[in-house]
């Protein structure tokens, strides 16, 4: 037996002397495209537990027996397969990934390999972002994912992103879609856009079910950067940028030469005596820069991600800017042999606004500001006139202290086990808290003073919430032969309680306090100060599964169900089913195709989704009163004096739901070089919010917010890109995105409310025409403009409109009904173009935009080129001919304002250069480049801006009209610098 046991361990230690022999070292290095080395790439002998991670230059060394597989990985790279010889040095280029069938996109609760997917999801990379200064995580997919209308309306630096996709979905609830930061709700600035790897957005209702009542109008994922090494790595990043800002396009607004002139030509205009530009007066070309500093440490157990971004941006308009600090850290750690994982992330964001004046009325003061007129009086004070709505824009802002200071701190930590290999137990909590204060004051030199007598104003208001949630979920994924499931159910709590307060006083001993002591004005003694304050609170809870299902990755399917509850719901109606199925079939791995070798992927999918919009607040269906000393209301049969009813009881009130249809097509052809998405929805949204009038009594009140109506959308979304040219030094990526909406109103009613009105009005001009813009009509679309049709101008210079029976009639004798459906400031159909290439190291890149088939009413010249108000300035072409005559007529509401709004802009232009690794020692990849935001706009429209339109708040149902009150759209020139160390 000794014998047989000393051979057994001879043989043993031969053999693994041999096999020692025969392995063989092999160094490395990992390069991306441009030949830099690639950090914590993968590198796996397959069929071994041998795995190790590239360094920060992309070098690696391994051994390895003749005959092995290498695998080779990293995030947002084709990985790659290499079988080895007798190699001893190898240089291994992974390409980006260009939308590939096996990219891993972020949905609801978890990832999902693209070539899986189902639902209509879009996903943009960080190497495909907007470059440049950009204002939030909006901006940065501009143009990127079809059906989803990102537009940057003015210049203001305190302004975000609009976002809309697949059209307008609810009268009173919110239009924007969810935003989910790492699992935890937020909005677009909750993280530097220099923070962010990649942005999913779920587009359709079979992909956003899984979020119920808070996912009608999308879900917008964003996934931040993090360590994903799985081996020793500590790297710093450095990314700074510098721009310059200019008008885009100033109107062209008469000067004090052409007073002089039209005066000498009997125009009865007054000649001050000076000459004054004043939109130059009110405006700089401001200096802003941008720091962000990442830090990634540690190994595969342990590692962290760590960020600081600082943001100093001022504004077009005289004191108007943002500084803004945000502060990230994210740690993970994994220890029981992986099997449990821990995660903790801090974000603390705080934001120093600066808004010197009212910036969107400065605008408009500096631009009806006589040009003869002085800045200062010959005592050295601001240049005034008693005029109504004419003051110095110039002693405005100066004379204004308007501050606000917002300080957020997100904090979230989830525990992740996995008992057995394919089940994951993760509980994931979260806190968010807000504080916003506000400060506003005027001095004794400014207007509130000198014209209304109020001897200083001041106010302070301030607002805070907390927002905590809980989420509970399992994730069970097993691939059974050619067949893969994949199982999620979960639990979801929420709460949120937000609390506000403002004072306001005036008459002031001295302004030296500011906003600072206002007890001290004398408006308190006499009744004539203010003060309110609020709170409000709302819970939300909802247990939701998922199951998908995959067969050789050629059959799909998905199909998801949310339970869902709100304390903002009625009584009768505080829970919700929000269901969704989609299939999906790719042709391209069904036998009779193999021989189409030009074919990658023809996956068609088809989905159906239910999802929900809540009331916007959150009492909507609970009695509430106010106090009011000199009123009252029966209360359970007794008179209560100084309460008066405000709201009606409604127990029944729910949430609106969206039924949505989505059929698809996903293809990749050309060895994936050509590769994209067709879509089209069509989405039936019921049980509207709607404010109905309701007789008082029986109701305490006379207004009520029901569940009545329908409304409509429909449209066509597609997304092609093209790797065009992949030559090792040359490379042209290029992408189109086109999208389409219609939609309709249906219905106002309910089975106990019918509307005797089928319509609603929107929009508004302002003061001194002060007519709605817009109606709502149903059966017609949203966003239809509703004026007087102009047909000429008679004699006396008078507008000729038509009436109701196709009659030319005068304005004196036209009447509301006359008015008549006239354009739509909601575009037909939106382009996107966007490419990239590479030379060598030389990188470039442009995208354009463009919306058509809208009009916009410009506000501009309706206000200004009409020279019948000699009391403001007017533009230039105010006494251009009309119809062939000159116009003398007041300044009303007609369709001769509202142009044609088709453009297309030169979005963002960028071009860089990056050197090679190492070329200054220490630095592993350094980057040069310059930008441009917002160049060129190719239009027919007269206006400054055509996209410069809103469709939020109060104008959501009154979209393009380019408002005389704004902050100026500007164009952006910017110089910038990457740097790894």
């Amino acid at each position: 037996m000794k014998k047989i046991i000393s051979y057994l361990l001879l043989t043993c230690l031969l053999m693994t002397g041999l096999y020692a022999q025969e392995r063989i070292l092999l160094k490395g290095k990992v390069l991306n495209p441009l030949g830099e080395g690639i950090p914590g790439a993968t590198l796996q002998l397959q069929g071994t537990n041998q795995k190790q991670s590239s360094e920060n230059d992309g070098s690696f060394s391994l051994s390895y027996q003749k005959g092995a597989s290498l695998l080779v990985t990293a995030v947002g790279y084709a990985s790659k397969t290499i079988v080895l010889t007798t190699e001893s040095s190898l240089t291994i280029n992974l390409s980006v990934f260009s939308e590939a069938i096996d990219e891993v996109v972020v949905v609801g609760y978890g990832t999902q390999k693209k070539g899986e997917v189902t639902s209509a999801i879009a996903s943009v990379k960080a190497e495909d972002f907007t470059q440049g200064a950009v204002k939030d995580a909006g901006q940065l997919i501009q143009g990127k994912v079809a059906g989803l209308r990102i537009t940057t309306p003015n210049g203001d630096p305190n302004s975000s992103s609009q976002i809309n996709l697949r059209g307008l979905n609810s009268i009173n609830g919110s239009q924007d879609p969810l935003v989910i930061i790492d699992g935890i709700p937020g909005n677009l600035n909750t993280v530097a856009p220099e923070d962010i790897e990649s942005i999913d957005v779920l587009k359709d209702g079979s992909a956003a079910a899984i979020y119920g009542t808070r996912a009608t109008s999308g879900v917008i994922l964003i996934t931040t950067r993090k360590n994903r090494s799985n081996d020793n790595r500590t790297s710093i990043e450095y990314n700074n940028y510098a721009n310059l800002q200019t008008l885009f396009r100033k109107p062209d607004m008469m000067t004090a030469d052409d007073y002089k002139r039209l005066i000498g030509e009997g125009v009865k205009y007054t000649d001050l005596g000076s000459s004054t530009n004043w939109i130059d007066e009110v405006t700089q070309n401001p200096f802003s820069h941008n720091h962000n500093v990442t830090l990634f440490g540690g190994n595969a157990r342990t590692n962290f991600t760590g960020s600081v971004n600082y943001r100093d941006w001022e504004g077009v308009l005289l004191k108007s800017g943002q500084e803004r600090l945000n502060i990230r850290a994210d740690l993970n750690h994994e220890m029981f042999d992986g099997k449990l994982r821990t995660n903790m992330q801090v974000i603390n964001r705080s934001t120093t606004a600066k808004q010197g004046g009212s910036s969107d009325y400065m605008w408009r003061q500096a631009i009806i500001r006589n040009p003869t007129d002085r800045v200062f009086n010959d005592q050295g004070k601001w240049q005034e006139n008693n005029a109504y709505m004419y003051d110095n824009p110039l002693g405005m802002i100066h004379e204004t202290v308007n501050d606000r200071i917002f300080r957020e701190t997100r904090m979230n930590g989830s525990l992740e086990y996995r008992p057995i290999q394919d089940l994951s137990l993760k509980m994931l909590l979260s806190r968010v808290q807000q504080n916003d204060l506000y400060g506003n004051s005027t001095s004794f030199d400014h207007v509130n003073t000198t014209k209304n007598n109020l001897n200083g104003t001041a106010s302070r208001s301030t607002s805070a919430m907390v927002e905590n949630l809980m989420e509970l979920t399992a994730n069970y994924n097993k691939t059974f032969g050619l067949h893969k499931l994949g199982v999620l159910g979960g639990y979801s709590w929420q709460d949120n309680t937000a609390e506000n307060f403002y004072a306001y006083n005036f008459d002031f001993p001295t302004d030296n306090y500011s906003y600072n002591k206002l007890e001290s004005g004398m408006a308190l003694q006499r009744g004539m100060a203010s003060m309110t304050s609020g709170k409000s609170q709302w819970k939300l809870a909802g247990f939701f599964a998922r199951a998908t299902y995959s067969y050789k990755e050629r059959y799909m399917a998905m199909a998801s169900i949310r339970r869902e509850g709100s304390s903002t719901f009625g009584e009768n109606n505080k829970w919700g089913n929000f269901p969704a199925i989609s299939l999906g079939w790719d042709m391209a791995k069904e036998p009779f195709m193999e021989e189409v070798k030009a074919i990658n992927q023809l996956k068609l999918r088809a989905g159906f989704g239910v999802t929900g919009t809540i009331a916007s607040s959150s009492y909507m269906s609970q009695t509430s009163y106010n106090f009011d000393r000199g009123q009252g209301a029966y209360i359970n049969g007794k008179w209560v004096p100084g309460f008066v009813p405000v709201r009606n009881f409604n127990p029944d009130l729910k949430w609106e739901k969206k039924h949505e249809y989505n059929v698809g097509l996903d293809f990749s052809m050309l060895n994936n070089r050509v590769y994209g998405s067709v879509d089209y929805y069509s989405r039936r949204i019921k049980d509207l919010l709607y404010q109905f009038s309701v007789p008082s009594p029986p109701y305490l009140y006379s207004s009520m917010m029901l569940n009545a109506g329908e409304m409509s959308n429909s449209g066509v979304e597609v997304l092609i890109n093209v790797d065009a040219v992949r030559k090792e030094n040359f490379k042209w990526k290029t992408g189109l995105t086109f999208s389409t909406n219609k939609n309709k109103l249906i219905n106002l009613s309910n089975d106990a409310f019918n509307v005797t009105v089928p319509f609603f009005e929107a929009g508004y001009t302002g003061e001194p025409i002060q007519i709605a813009t817009h109606r709502v009509e149903v059966g017609r679309s949203i966003g239809d403009f509703y004026v007087w049709k102009t047909v000429g101008v008679d004699d006396n210079g008078k507008w000729l409109v038509e009436s109701k029976t196709g009659e030319a009639v005068t304005m004196a004798d036209a009447t509301p009904d006359d008015r008549q459906y006239y354009g739509n400031g909601i575009p037909d159909f939106n382009l996107g173009w966007n490419n990239s290439f590479n030379y060598k190291n030389i990188d470039f890149s442009f995208t354009l935009r463009g919306a058509f088939g809208h009009q916009v009413l410009n506000m501009t010249r309706m206000y200004y080129e009409n020279p019948i108000n000699k009391a403001y300035n007017a533009l230039k072409t105010a006494y251009d001919p009309v119809y062939g005559k000159t116009l003398n007529n007041d300044l009303v509401y007609v369709s001769h304002y509202i142009e044609d709004a088709d453009f297309v802009k030169l979005d963002n232009v960028t071009l860089g250069y990056s050197f090679k690794p190492q070329a200054i020692k220490g630095i592993n990849r350094l980057r040069l480049y310059v930008s441009g935001l917002n160049l060129m706009t190719i239009t027919g429209y007269k206006g400054l801006d055509p996209e410069a339109t809103s469709y939020s708040g109060d104008f959501t149902f009154a979209p393009g009209i380019e408002h005389r009150d704004r902050y100026p759209t500007t164009r952006t020139f910017t110089a910038g610098l990457n740097v790894t160390f």
